[in-house]
């Protein structure tokens, strides 16, 4: 399957986009509200504490409390939040292991659908 990702057991860096990836896109302005996307929240209270996590995100400033107070209220754990980013690409480089370890992996999803992929854990990295 293509979306199995072999991972390392070496500590990562998530790297994770918050409206249409991890929550509805623009909920808080159309419902008032933010709404958890199906499977978003569990995959989150999943990662390890010893990663780290950064939400990127287009909300203003002005969002931050509201984003913060949702986040807190759900017991969701971050290391950072940049707020203000522009709409398009997020790009992402990274330099690979001499052992050969790719240490960047980038993924698209559909908008307000959480991802599909499945990330295992490989000690033969």
């Amino acid at each position: 399957m293509d979306n199995i990702h072999k991972i390392s057991p070496l500590g990562k860096t998530w790297i994770l986009d918050l409206d249409g990836t991890l929550v509805k896109h623009n909920g808080y302005k159309i419902d008032g509200k933010d709404t958890w996307l199906k499977g978003a929240k569990e995959f989150l209270l999943k990662i390890p504490q010893t990663d780290t996590i950064v939400l990127l995100t287009s909300r203003t400033d002005n969002e931050k409390k509201l984003t913060e107070e949702f986040l807190e209220e759900h017991g969701i754990r971050y290391n950072s939040i940049i707020y203000n980013a522009p709409y398009g690409e997020r790009i992402l480089v990274n330099d690979k292991k001499p052992s050969g370890l790719l240490t960047a992996i980038a993924i698209n999803t559909d908008r307000d659908k959480f991802m599909e992929d499945i990330f295992e854990v490989s000690e033969e990295l």
